[in-house]
């Protein structure tokens, strides 16, 4: 009877070992745990990213607005009877001056 009990003690110690030092034990758990804490993450970025184009979408196919936003922004362009303006920041004291062209002869 003393054998059957070692030998059950020498089995349980030997299923512990797998699960707490082997790497298919707790430790691999706790790397799949962050793997899908990272990658849930990373999903919520990409819902939010897609509810942005799905609204972007929605907006180019319902309104004139978003069109003439876009086509002001990204082609600079300007509708009729408008003025553009184009202002251009002062040179800071000490700056060079721009280069200047000269004729040649």
């Amino acid at each position: 009877m003393k054998w059957l009990a070692a030998a059950l003690a020498v089995v349980v110690l030997l299923l512990q070992y797998r699960i707490w030092v082997s790497d298919n034990g707790v430790r691999k758990v706790e790397r799949l745990k962050q793997a899908v804490a990272a990658q849930q993450a990373e999903d919520a970025q990409l819902t939010e990213r897609n509810r942005q184009l799905a609204a972007e979408v929605r907006d180019l196919k319902t309104g004139m607005g978003a069109l003439e936003e876009r086509a002001r922004s990204d082609l600079g362009m300007i509708a009729r009877n408008e003025t553009f303006y184009q202002v251009v920041p002062a040179r800071a004291a000490g700056a060079p001056a721009p280069p200047t062209r000269t004729a040649a002869r």
